[in-house]
């Protein structure tokens, strides 16, 4: 089953858990990051390629504000693979409504209107979700055709390094550039003797790089908030201690970003 995967922007914490628990409890919907932050979001957007993004227009408790988002989202000229955004607001200004569509919202959802809850957002969402991904489709057809192997090859590694800080993974180690390769060279197909391969590229034994990518991996997991790694690394562990093996982790990350956006 397809999901729509999704992008929170929204500074009102009870709001976000609420988004957050119920697309958890959902087989269809897959919840990408959340923040508060326009630039961070704009940042995210880029990186994670999401089907959707719900924007609140006011981030009083954040930096920037949802108009900033659709601003950026508009001045990305090399930006073709937009998601469906949806505005979720207090505001009740029709000149702002009008500039938040000229600025490219989708559809708009007053939180004073009868009825309001982020169940209903995602509900609506659901109920657009055959028309959503299909006119991803078109756009990554486009995209796949305009883009060239070098920027292919950039955003891929963004949308890595996007995953490992969500787990903690700590970048200033070692372990950290070795596993954003295993997982990149992993993407296509598995890749026997991994960290025989990474110790090529980077001049080192096998045995150095897969201790370093081990304990990178061992400190996010006696490092991290439990319910970050809970919530972003949702694949089976099979040790004993509860940490991934190297093969689990490079696993997952490939087989998660190979599949994310298969038709």
């Amino acid at each position: 089953m397809s999901e729509l995967t999704i992008i929170l922007v929204e500074d009102d914490p009870d709001v976000c858990k609420t988004f957050a628990e119920v697309i958890e409890k959902s087989e269809d919907m897959s919840l990408l990051s959340v923040t508060n932050n326009a630039t961070k979001a704009l940042e995210d957007i880029k990186d994670f390629l999401p089907n959707v993004v719900i924007l609140d227009l006011e981030l009083h408790h954040g930096r920037g504000s949802g108009l900033d988002v659709l601003k950026g989202l508009h001045e990305m000229s090399n930006f073709d693979l937009r998601p469906y955004t949806l505005i979720t607001t207090n505001n009740i200004s029709a000149i702002t409504y009008d500039c938040a569509r000229d600025m490219g919202a989708d559809y708009i959802f007053s939180k004073h209107q009868d009825g309001y809850s982020e169940e209903n957002v995602l509900d609506f969402l659901r109920m657009m979700k055959s028309s959503i991904l299909n006119r991803q489709k078109l756009l990554q057809r486009k995209h796949e055709v305009s883009e060239t192997p070098e920027r292919k090859k950039k955003r891929i590694r963004r949308r890595i390094m996007s995953e490992l800080n969500l787990v903690n993974i700590n970048p200033k180690s070692v372990g950290y550039v070795y596993l954003i390769d295993a997982i990149e060279l992993s993407i296509d197909s598995p890749k026997q003797n991994i960290s025989t391969i990474i110790g090529e590229m980077h001049g080192k034994t096998d045995f150095s790089v897969e201790r370093a990518m081990q304990n990178a991996i061992k400190r996010a997991w006696s490092s991290a908030n439990p319910e970050d790694l809970y919530n972003n690394y949702t694949a089976k562990i099979s040790s004993d201690k509860g940490v991934p093996t190297i093969t689990e982790f490079i696993h997952f990350y490939a087989l998660k970003l190979a599949n994310e956006y298969e038709p």
